[in-house]
């Protein structure tokens, strides 16, 4: 690949990460609950929010000001509040700055490292997903199951016609390999310990599993490891920082997805 199409390719994929990026924080506000509540059907002030996608701001809000009720605004209280340039609303949770850069600088890495192969698309389409899941998981500690299963089904299920592609440099078996053997060993965990593993870890393995595999068993192996290091850095920065106890639980969705990320860059980039 030529420097001026890799540059090219590298610029469009970031390009795609930051527009699917600022898609997110929607997604994040609703799906961001402690385990066995319902997500969230409405903003923080209580209306009610339409559709999963797009950036974390209440168009109703901007017709209530803050110290209102929304059952009782008037239209001078809503003039106000488009004289304060809210514009769609005031904005709720951490905003689209974060998901969009690391989503914009995920896909752009594996822009460079996959280059011009098919299989190229799979990971651009997946790696929004895997942000949101990683932002989900970090802050809740839970990993959605409209997330994780479908992760992992839209993975195989992409993968299988990439396989029929010219300069594809992987192998949909393999994949499905990869997702059932690092399911099985996830599950094991979970059963050995559940307190430490959860059962939307299992879950999200199927996906990562996918991913890794396609590239081979020495990709599953490093990326499984990578995964595992860096969750014990993260424990480890916690606990010298005072900030968590050994026994303290922290997510690991997000140190799964991690690791899965940089075992996918180097299969790829060697492949």
């Amino acid at each position: 690949m030529t420097g001026g199409l890799e540059y090219a390719l590298i610029a469009v994929a970031a390009l795609w990460g930051a527009a699917a990026g600022a898609l997110l924080p929607r997604a994040a506000h609703r799906f961001a609950v402690p385990a066995g509540e319902e997500w969230r059907s409405a903003c923080p002030r209580g209306h009610p929010l339409a559709g999963w996608l797009g950036p974390a701001r209440c168009r109703a809000c901007r017709e209530t000001p803050y110290g209102t009720d929304a059952g009782t605004a008037s239209g001078a209280g809503a003039g106000a509040a488009r004289s304060t340039g809210a514009g769609a609303g005031p904005a709720y949770g951490t905003g689209a700055a974060v998901p969009v850069t690391v989503t914009a600088l995920v896909c752009a890495a594996l822009a460079a490292a996959t280059g011009t192969r098919p299989e190229l698309a799979v990971w651009l389409l997946l790696a929004p997903a895997g942000v949101l899941l990683a932002t989900v998981d970090f802050r809740v500690q839970r990993l959605p199951d409209p997330l994780t299963l479908p992760f992992a089904a839209t993975a195989l299920a992409l993968l299988g016609p990439t396989a029929l592609v010219p300069e594809h440099a992987g192998e949909w078996t393999t994949a499905l390999l990869g997702a059932l053997a690092l399911g099985a060993g996830y599950f094991v965990l979970f059963l050995i310990n559940p307190a430490g593993m959860g059962f939307g870890d299992v879950k999200l393995a199927l996906g990562a599993g996918a991913v890794l595999g396609w590239y081979g068993w020495p990709t599953v192996l490093l990326g499984t490891l990578a995964g595992f290091l860096c969750g014990a850095l993260y424990g480890g920065a916690l606990v010298v920082a005072r900030k968590a106890g050994r026994k303290t639980s922290i997510p690991f969705g997000p140190f799964l997805i991690s690791g899965a990320f940089v075992g996918l860059l180097i299969g790829a980039y060697t492949a």
